[in-house]
């Protein structure tokens, strides 16, 4: 079978089109012929190596050498003691261990597949998994009609689900990125964009009832000044040097301002991809998609992933045809 390889760390030259043996499906596993496979912030991380928990793949290089979370297709075969799961069922979701998506086919246990929804097309389901998972638990019962959110790194892979979600649950939003995205960031839904290489969010003073940050590099001891009393602050990715110091010094603050200053950590869960997934299939929040790419511009995929240039998902085609006719006009910040 056709795969993306990445038998090292490194920039986007480092991965490749090659081929691979096709999987079987061992006991509690099902083999699924990928459609559709998109590209997450974790997918930079894990090119790289870097930050260093991205690592936890492997120290030197990564130990499975497809690389790709994030995925739709329709399973082909089923293991040994698969109930919920048979051949021919369209699927979507997160893969365990954040890799082997791109891949024409990709064996996995079932336990955090979804049916796909017959309303949506592969590309738009393969675009929610991770990116709408961390916008669920970073929203979800902890915004308010009213409330301020402040979303850095809005216009990436993630940030648009986490700007829905928060204008969905009534909020009044700021997007932070790059200022050329802003009318991408405005297309989502935020009402204020801030482009960070003119103007520093954190010097703001208790203006943000909860912050979600996608690419932290500031000091806790810095932005918990931009929140109002009892805001919240959410560390989502960034330095390792930032998260570490944001776990050590959380519990001061909080001590110190009232103000929760803290790490999120996300558990794979097929109960919170669901969830979200309502919410796309009812129209009240969407997945922007910025491109599509065939599996052999994979490297392409990456490199622009890695430069920060998506406004939005990347989604790569892995069986070329089969992704499917969006159900709805295109995204906001998808590529003519």
């Amino acid at each position: 079978m056709r795969a993306v390889i990445q038998d090292r760390y490194g920039t986007a030259d480092v991965v490749r089109l090659g081929d691979l043996p096709r999987p079987e499906p061992a006991a509690g596993e099902v083999v699924v012929r990928v459609h559709a496979a998109s590209l997450n912030g974790s997918d930079r991380e894990n090119l790289t190596g870097s930050p260093f928990y991205a690592r936890l793949a492997g120290l030197r290089r990564p130990r499975r050498p497809v690389p790709g979370s994030d995925m739709a297709g329709v399973v082909t075969a089923v293991g040994q003691d698969v109930t919920d799961l048979t051949v021919g069922d369209e699927v979507y979701g997160e893969l365990s261990g954040y890799r082997g998506a791109l891949a024409e086919y990709v064996a996995t246990p079932p336990t955090l597949l979804a049916h796909k929804p017959a309303g949506l097309s592969f590309t738009e389901a393969a675009a929610i998994p991770q990116a709408g998972c961390i916008a669920w638990r970073a929203v979800h019962g902890k915004v308010r009609p009213g409330d301020t959110v402040l979303v850095n790194g809005a216009g990436g892979a993630g940030g648009a689900f986490v700007v829905g979600l928060a204008r969905h649950a009534g909020a009044e939003v700021t997007a932070v990125d790059r200022t050329d995205k802003a009318d991408h960031l405005r297309r989502l839904g935020a009402d204020h964009t801030i482009g960070f290489e003119t103007e520093d969010w954190a010097r703001h003073r208790e203006r943000y009832d909860l912050i979600v940050d996608l690419v932290a590099r500031r000091s806790p001891y810095r932005v918990h000044r931009a929140l109002r009393p009892g805001g919240t602050y959410l560390l989502v990715g960034g330095r390792t040097r930032t998260l570490l110091a944001t776990l050590a010094a959380g519990p001061a603050i909080r001590w110190l301002t009232g103000k929760r200053v803290r790490v999120l950590a996300v558990p794979q869960s097929r109960d919170d991809l669901i969830a979200v997934t309502h919410l796309v299939t009812t129209g009240a929040v969407v997945p922007a998609i910025d491109r599509v790419y065939p599996l052999g511009e994979a490297p392409a995929a990456y490199e622009r992933l890695a430069a920060g240039a998506n406004r939005g998902k990347i989604v790569v085609e892995v069986a070329a045809g089969h992704t499917g006719r969006p159900t709805r006009p295109p995204r906001a910040g998808s590529a003519p």
